[in-house]
């Protein structure tokens, strides 16, 4: 029987996806696509068959064991199957379970790795994750747990919040308890990846103004050095200042 290929789709726009993921996902005959992912992929593989199997936070979604299933049974059928996930198949996309109901069945898989939204959200604001002897290191985490607690951690210089858009104030508070100080940088980034992106620029202590703003959109917060604005990480940094600034873009609506 054929692998079944796990392709990451990257954060929005279509054209996010890698090439090896084009190659692959032209060669499909079944996809069991996310909700993320952006329907303009399927011009890449118009005679497959597109089964939507999306998950999205607080909505009526697809059960991952139903998922399961469904990529095993089709699996077994001796078709191409794809599995397409936004961003990056091994971030919060649940490739663990997929992958253990596949062994399982005694059945192969490919992972295809795609581009995650940290990494999208950090582009659209040109802001880098990693910063030269201040920003060593980036976390990411899923704000909402299992069970459905916010949690937030300080464990790095760059912190990165997938899934708090919903709750950005309950966010702030738990920064604040992690040991964040109020004014540390963050950045809140709504539909990375695509052209409606939307960026905005804030403190621990004052996230929940960005919740008009980004309401009914996926969103990425940063908290830390990576969300610091060049001209600030540039007045932290002696040596910067003999080198000639650039001028922020602004993201339009």
């Amino acid at each position: 029987m054929k692998p079944v290929v796990f392709i990451g789709a990257g954060p929005g726009a279509a054209d996010l996806i890698t090439v090896r993921g084009a190659q692959r996902l032209a060669a499909a005959e079944v996809v069991l696509f996310d909700a993320l992912t952006d329907p303009a992929l399927r011009s890449l593989a118009p005679r497959a068959r597109w089964i939507d199997v999306g998950k999205r936070g607080f909505c009526d979604s697809t059960g991952q064991v139903a998922i399961n299933a469904l990529l095993v049974r089709q699996a077994q059928s001796g078709r191409a199957v794809v599995r397409l996930k936004g961003g990056d198949p091994s971030v919060f996309g649940r490739l663990e379970e997929e992958l253990q109901a596949l062994a399982a069945a005694g059945l192969e898989a490919e992972i295809v790795p795609g581009v995650t939204a940290a990494i999208a959200a950090a582009a659209a604001a040109q802001r880098p994750l990693t910063r030269r002897g201040s920003g060593r290191s980036v976390s990411l985490t899923t704000a909402m747990t299992r069970s459905g607690e916010l949690q937030a951690s300080r464990t790095a210089a760059t912190e990165v919040f997938y899934m708090a858009g919903r709750q950005l104030g309950a966010l702030s508070r738990r920064l604040r308890h992690a040991g964040w100080p109020a004014a540390t940088p963050a950045l809140v980034v709504s539909r990375a990846g695509w052209p409606d992106q939307l960026a905005s620029d804030h403190r621990v202590d004052s996230l929940a103004e960005a919740g008009v703003l980004h309401a009914g959109r996926p969103t990425v917060v940063t908290v830390g050095v990576g969300a610091e604005p060049i001209a600030a990480s540039r007045q932290r940094d002696p040596a910067a200042a003999q080198r000639p600034a650039r001028q922020e873009a602004r993201l339009q609506p």
